[in-house]
């Protein structure tokens, strides 16, 4: 099993690309599942969650190559219409793939999906949804088996309890080919959504209103492929920016999405790091001690503070001047990181959904096990900002959504290894 060994202390400085979105090529991915030409997707992350959904379009009877950063994906030849269990436990974001089937094949079994363990991420409003555009579902023993009436699914209006980001790209991949108009109200509005519809776009879909809560498709029978690239991946950078003013360093990110990351940016700023940006550049300098950040620090969808940032963010605040307060109103069990942080020095008190970050002087390296993907990113800044020597096990969550985490950092200075 592989393992980071991280020796903390040294000032981050230097110059790195920002990977392509996880968070974006897994639904782009799926969505090429829609089209009856090859897709081109350039700047795709080399992420073990990105090879999952590359084996689930395999078994689908799809061609699907990698090369680089870029990937191939031809669905000319896909016949398949049930996804196995194992495939669909290796990663949380498997249940995409239903509203592509079913938009594609008219019907599809899956099964409840795997992933980080961050409490119930309940696939309800998945399911209430294809059920309002006609589509026949069932449940048994954990496999759910969804088909539509005549091969098509139904345009129909929905409305969501809670702007879902899976929720919303499933009706958006489902309604693309449907018969008729599908009108998604209270729609998650964050960047992959856009991002999503702009390579459904690419590909001929009619799509209005993404970024906003209204989102309106006209289902249209079939659609073709194209070359598009993916967006920048705005939580590897706001990890990366994090790293950098937890060590009072220097960073320029090249490649990057500076509005995409304006909500994080802005808290940021109040730790008394000086930012600037540009089209595809932040820079960022931290020369002394950050600051706590003086307003509570609350999760919400976007375009609020996004929760997969909250425990990158906690982990540069941990050794700030003065106390942090963080709010998580997404996910029940996201603060499973604090007991590694506690473990190397930190003062955290965790009360239901609300973590009191006291600051203290200097972490100190420790062994500590990732708990799940940005948790075992915000070890890695801990680690490079602690006296000593840290020992970070289960690594393969943070390689879920970090291209080759340990190459990024020694890019900067770091002193970090994997073995």
């Amino acid at each position: 099993m592989q393992k980071l060994i991280i020796k903390g202390g040294k000032r981050l400085r230097g110059e790195i690309p920002l990977q392509g979105c996880k968070n974006s090529a897994l639904p782009i991915m799926a969505a090429a599942l829609l089209c009856n030409e090859e897709c081109t997707l350039y700047n795709c992350p080399k992420l073990t969650d990105v090879f999952s959904a590359s084996r689930i379009l395999n078994g689908l009877g799809c061609r699907c190559s990698f090369s680089g950063n870029t990937v191939q994906i031809d669905s000319s030849t896909a016949s398949e219409t049930e996804i196995s269990e194992q495939l669909m436990r290796e990663m949380r974001s498997s249940i995409i793939f239903m509203g592509a089937m079913l938009g594609r094949m008219g019907e599809c079994t899956v099964s409840v999906p795997g992933g980080c363990e961050l409490g119930p991420r309940p696939i309800d409003m998945h399911l209430s949804a294809m059920r309002k555009m006609g589509i026949d579902v069932r449940e048994t023993g954990g496999r759910i088996s969804c088909k539509a009436s005549g091969k098509k699914a139904k345009g129909a209006k929905i409305s969501l309890f809670f702007p879902s980001v899976g929720a919303t790209e499933n009706i958006i991949l489902c309604a693309v080919t449907a018969e008729g108009e599908t009108v998604i109200n209270n729609a998650a509005r964050e960047p992959e959504i856009c991002d999503l519809c702009g390579f459904l776009r690419a590909c001929g879909a009619e799509i209005s209103g993404d970024g906003e809560s209204r989102i309106v498709i006209k289902g249209i029978p079939e659609l073709h492929g194209c070359e598009y690239r993916i967006m920048p991946d705005r939580i590897a950078g706001a990890t990366y920016l994090a790293m950098t003013a937890a060590s009072r360093g220097e960073i320029i990110l090249t490649n990057a999405c500076p509005t995409e990351l304006e909500p994080f940016l802005t808290v940021l700023e109040q730790t008394g790091c000086s930012i600037y940006s540009d089209d595809d550049k932040i820079y960022l300098r931290s020369g002394t001690r950050l600051k706590a950040v003086r307003d509570r620090i609350r999760t919400m969808p976007h375009p609020g503070f996004p929760t997969d940032a909250q425990a990158v963010l906690m982990a540069a605040l941990v050794s700030a001047d003065g106390t942090s307060v963080f709010e998580e109103n997404i996910f029940d069990c996201r603060y499973r990181h604090t007991e590694a942080l506690v473990k190397m020095g930190a003062d955290i008190q965790v009360m239901g959904k609300i973590a009191v970050v006291k600051g203290i002087d200097k972490l100190n390296g420790a062994n500590v096990e990732a708990t799940d993907l940005r948790g075992g990113a915000a070890m890695v800044i801990a680690g490079l900002s602690a006296d000593g020597v840290s020992e970070i096990t289960q690594i393969h969550h943070i390689d879920r959504g970090y291209e080759k985490i340990e190459e990024a950092v020694s890019a900067l200075g770091g002193d970090i290894q994997r073995v």
